[in-house]
């Protein structure tokens, strides 16, 4: 019963960063910018990062099941 949030989160989190990291390796791949009106180091970094995070967090929340 209390599995089902968890499953729920882990998913979102792990598909969400998984995109992320996808969208952003496209974006470079093709030299499109990843934010407007950002540095592209920093907007490069700051997205692969927060994607990293999502992704772990969601395989962290399916673990704990």
């Amino acid at each position: 019963m209390e599995s089902g949030p968890a499953i729920f989160a882990g998913t979102a989190f792990t598909l969400f960063g998984a995109a992320l990291l996808l969208w952003t390796g496209a974006r470079v791949l093709h030299r499109a910018p990843v934010a407007h009106g950002v540095r592209p180091a920093a907007s490069i970094t700051l997205a692969t990062l927060s994607g990293v995070v999502f992704l772990a967090l969601g395989v962290w929340c399916l673990g704990r099941i």
